[in-house]
């Protein structure tokens, strides 16, 4: 049985991402010998991206052990202003210089997205070991996870077919449910769910609307996001709801 979510409120936008961090060093500092980090895209993790290259978290990260995946992106080159696999090169991926074979970004070269997904599943299982997950021994250390304005995460959108995949790691999403309207490549809800730990980070007064309907119990991607290991949905002051918002 799934756990139930853990709300963490934290002051600002500098908070979350210090908080972020110290999730993920708790995560990387578990006795194993390599590790699946799954990052997100948007605005919400660029704090936490920034926090990486620098002390003391650039020194304590066992870059060698780490391997870094994406629970999305934008079907375009990697060059481009939109791709969430750019963003994390820019930010902080490029800063550091991990081992080439450890990046693991969505396949956005591939003839279409649904090619891209195929390619994306093959390599998640090839690094997994077997064709399908077992939920004794998550694929992921730590999911990192945001939610749009009208409740998607990852590239979920609501109402469409992809939010039900129970099969695929991977799907390739043709149309976007909101901006920047342009083809996606998403994992699945079962696939993100293959983790120690799924945090989803929450920033800004831009979010409480949204976030307040997800409290609410409203039937959204986001809200149906689940963890085999911890949820923990982190949310700065200005993107919390108040009382009357979720009554």
């Amino acid at each position: 049985m799934a756990k139930p979510p853990k709300l963490t409120i934290v002051a600002d936008a500098d908070a979350l991402a210090q908080a972020a961090a110290t999730h993920l060093m708790a995560r990387l500092a578990e006795p194993r010998d390599r590790f699946a980090v799954c990052l997100t895209g948007g605005s919400s993790p660029e704090g936490l991206y920034r926090l990486l290259p620098s002390e003391p978290y650039r020194s304590r990260i066992p870059w060698e052990r780490v391997h870094w995946f994406w629970g999305d992106d934008r079907f375009v080159p990697p060059n481009d202003a939109r791709s969430n696999a750019g963003a994390a090169r820019r930010l902080f991926l490029d800063r550091v210089a991990p081992p080439a074979a450890n990046i693991h970004p969505i396949p956005t070269d591939a003839d279409n997205v649904d090619a891209a997904a195929q390619r994306y599943a093959a390599e998640l299982r090839a690094f997994y070991g077997t064709e399908r997950l077992d939920p004794s021994r998550p694929l992921f250390d730590l999911v990192l996870m945001g939610v749009g304005n009208d409740g998607h995460t990852a590239s979920l959108f609501p109402g469409q077919r992809q939010v039900d995949e129970t099969e695929r790691w991977a799907v390739g999403v043709p149309e976007a449910g909101m901006e920047p309207f342009v083809p996606r490549v998403s994992l699945t809800l079962p696939a993100l769910a293959s983790t120690r730990e799924m945090l989803f980070l929450v920033v800004g007064r831009g979010k409480r609307q949204i976030l307040a309907r997800i409290m609410a119990g409203a039937d959204l991607p986001a809200a149906r996001a689940h963890a085999q290991g911890d949820l923990v949905w982190l949310v700065d002051r200005e993107a919390t709801p108040e009382r009357r918002d979720v009554a």
